[in-house]
């Protein structure tokens, strides 16, 4: 099998222009050095000292997953980060998987087999909770008192994969280390949840739009509410700038090699291929369980990947554009705009479900949801639309106080957006 090109260094650069918006909006407004001190608010100095110590949520190593074969890609334990909830969402969950693109070939798994991307041993063993996970009622007024979890990913297969790699010895058991791990939230007190939010960005909200019916069914009372939220995962099976497809090519090696196609949802598989059914936009309209798509309608990681990679343009002629959006040619940017109605057009019949909630923003950005820069209007500065920011918008469709089907109009019209190029 060819090596196909990996993302991991796409994926630093993106996290390193993140944290510098996390930074610039730290430097602005008091109530963000409280999000990142995970403070809630009023308190003496013993509260802020609590506070600030669980702004770093540790790890948990679920090391009796091994025993069903629920293991990272080097075989080791997977594991998750837990923040308890209090109050009157000590009842509530958000569980969030975690991104980080993919592998599609012995070369790149046996990279990300030796990152935190792949093994238990080299995670991080505290991470931040921010956006949406945060602990601060200013910055995430609707989940800020709930059980936040967030799911390490390890398996280079957004949670679906089922295979083993004899030739390397890598494991790709991504739909066993999810169950394993939502069975083991729900032992631990997530079965007598009252409302349950799954989350996810980038590779981790592909994931998301994968697992959202099966999470469903693991509350088949119906006493609780299970709502889930795509931030970023929303994946075009789009022509680039040669007249080739290069994502479909990258994600139909992901799906052969993990063994993802008995784990896609059936009724996309009685109808097309495996590959196509990897594509979000072949399965959000048959997902029943209400559904959010937060995505920027021009997803810089999806011009670098699918549309512009460099094997689609040997000659460089759109690396300025890749770089900065205010470099792109006329030509360029009404390619750009084709993709922006094309994922305008994928959404369509999705958004006529009253129970679905869409927020395309017409930035140049990836993954908006726990990120300071874009989570909330105040005090982050959200990208809005319709003057409603994005953790509006989310609370608004989960808490059923508004519809929520916004699509921002063409870029450059929107001045509120954080542009990542």
């Amino acid at each position: 099998m060819a090596d196909r090109p990996s993302l991991p260094a796409l994926i630093i650069a993106i996290a390193v222009l993140a944290g510098s918006y996390c930074r610039v909006a730290s430097s602005a407004s008091p109530a963000v050095e409280d999000e990142l001190r995970g403070g809630g608010g009023a308190g003496g100095p013993t509260t802020m000292r609590r506070r600030a110590a669980s702004v770093m949520v540790p790890i948990t190593i679920l090391k009796s997953a091994v025993s069903d074969g629920a293991v990272c890609m080097d075989g080791t334990p997977p594991a998750y980060h837990l923040d308890p909830g209090s109050g009157a969402g000590s009842r509530s969950w958000i569980v969030n998987l975690e991104g980080g693109a993919w592998c599609n070939s012995a070369k790149t798994c046996r990279l990300t087999r030796s990152s935190g991307r792949g093994s238990s041993d080299h995670m991080d063993k505290e991470i931040p909770f921010t956006g949406i996970m945060s602990s601060s009622r200013a910055v995430n007024p609707d989940f800020y008192n709930w059980n936040r979890v967030k799911v390490r990913y390890c398996d280079g297969g957004s949670f679906a994969g089922e295979a083993f790699d004899k030739d390397t010895g890598i494991y790709f058991r991504g739909q066993r280390i999810w169950n394993a791990v939502i069975r083991h939230l729900l032992s631990i007190g997530m079965a007598n949840a009252d409302q349950v939010l799954l989350a996810g960005c980038s590779s981790g909200g592909l994931a998301v739009i994968l697992h959202c019916d099966q999470l469903r069914a693991f509350f088949p009372s119906g006493s609780t509410v299970v709502k889930c939220i795509s931030d970023g995962g929303l994946y075009l099976d789009a022509v680039d700038v040669s007249g080739g497809r290069s994502l479909r090519s990258y994600f139909g090696d992901i799906v052969a090699m993990q063994g993802i196609a008995q784990n896609l949802p059936p009724a996309c598989t009685a109808r097309l291929d495996a590959t196509s059914c990897f594509f979000p936009q072949n399965i959000i309209d048959g997902v029943k369980t209400p559904l959010f798509l937060l995505n920027a309608a021009y997803d810089f990681i999806q011009i670098v990947l699918s549309l512009a990679p460099d094997r689609a343009d040997p000659s460089g002629a759109w690396r300025a554009c890749k770089s900065n959006r205010t470099a792109c040619s006329a030509s360029q940017m009404s390619f750009l705009q084709d993709f922006r109605d094309q994922m305008v057009a994928s959404v369509k019949g999705f958004s006529g479900s009253r129970s679905n909630g869409v927020f395309l923003s017409s930035c140049f950005a990836h993954c908006q949801s726990e990120q300071l820069g874009t989570w909330n209007t105040k005090p982050g500065g959200s990208p809005t639309i319709q003057n409603k920011g994005i953790s509006k918008s989310v609370g608004d469709w989960y808490f059923d106080r508004a519809e929520v089907k916004a699509v921002d109009c063409r870029y450059p019209c929107d001045n509120t957006c954080h542009h990542i190029i």
